[in-house]
């Protein structure tokens, strides 16, 4: 009786085991990938997560997290290291407080444009830069979500023309130093602030003024508590969509190979969403109310630039590699 029972037993499970394998993809229990960043549901990025999330549906479901709901801005990386998240939107300026070669890639009026930037990551230096953050700090990088050029935003109506007359002037940077440095680079006195309290500071009078490109602006609606935007151009915004070796490493080469295909075409479609938005958001502003111009930006691209070369983060540039970038067509 024994025998039978235990007989029927393996029957049942074999016929349960070979239903399972004859089931559709979508039908099975799929890993679920955390993923995590600053921006706002408002965010072009947020809508290139909702098509990076369709494409890699049969084989992840991804769980976004917004608002640094589920980390506080600065805090992803870690969690990415710890494996206590598994996908994140993380800034360069976090990778350079542990890589310190890497506050290259944060430096001032670095990267011309957005085409500029994707170009630099494609290359063999880029290359170079992601391999440095997979072997020391067990992050894989998928690739640059550009998020527009960082201009000066102020609540004061003080005309700026060159560096000198942002002296005094408390800027909203993010936390870090290399935000700092960065604040330091154009003139101004940098104050750090999170992202969500920006809008209540330049209400308050906490600061001054921030820094974000155009589609920030609108989406958090800075607009409403500022006088001006002085077109700085001072920083291609751009973060790294990441995800932790941990997982990296449990997919099948074809599986890596169809999730890196996912955001390369997400990431595409993204950046130019983003600078269709920036051309059209300038003059947006100016009809509100805005004061929006230009100041001499090659007084701004002379002043960092001596700003970043007399600081220690550039002892720790790879040799050779910014007169490379400068050189990319």
């Amino acid at each position: 009786m024994n025998f039978q029972t235990n007989r029927r037993a393996a029957l049942c499970a074999g016929a349960s085991l070979a239903a399972a394998a004859m089931m559709p993809a979508w039908a099975q229990a799929q890993p679920t990938l955390r993923f995590a960043a600053v921006f706002s549901d408002k965010d072009i990025r947020a809508d290139m997560m909702k098509m990076f999330a369709k494409d890699i549906e049969a084989d992840f479901k991804l769980e976004v997290f917004l608002n640094s709901t589920l980390f506080k801005q600065g805090t992803e990386l870690v969690a990415l290291q710890r494996n206590n998240l598994e996908m994140g939107n993380i800034g360069p300026q976090d990778i350079s407080k542990q890589i310190p070669a890497w506050s290259l890639l944060t430096s001032a009026y670095l990267f011309r444009d957005a085409n500029h930037l994707t170009q630099f990551f494609a290359s063999d230096m880029g290359a170079q830069m992601k391999k440095m953050v997979e072997d020391q700090l067990k992050v894989k990088i998928l690739g640059p979500t550009f998020f527009g050029t960082r201009q000066v935003g102020l609540k004061s109506k003080k005309k700026i023309n060159v560096p000198a007359d942002l002296a005094g002037v408390k800027l909203r940077m993010p936390p870090g130093d290399s935000w700092q440095l960065l604040g330091r680079s154009i003139g101004a006195n940098p104050t750090p602030m999170a992202y969500a309290e920006t809008y209540t500071g330049l209400q308050t009078g906490a600061i001054d003024g921030q820094d974000n490109p155009l589609p920030n602006v609108q989406n958090m609606k800075f607009d409403e508590v500022m006088s001006q935007i002085v077109l700085t151009s001072h920083l291609v915004g751009y973060d790294l969509l990441a995800v932790n070796m941990k997982t990296w490493d449990s997919m099948t080469p074809a599986k890596q190979q169809a999730f890196q295909a996912a955001a390369s075409k997400a990431i595409a479609w993204s950046t130019a969403e983003h600078l269709k938005r920036e051309a059209e958001l300038a003059s947006g502003f100016k009809s509100k109310g805005l004061d929006v111009y230009t100041p001499d930006v090659a007084a701004f691209r002379e002043h960092a630039q001596k700003i970043y070369l007399a600081s220690d983060e550039a002892r720790n540039w790879p040799a050779g590699m910014l007169d490379k970038i400068n050189a990319m067509k």
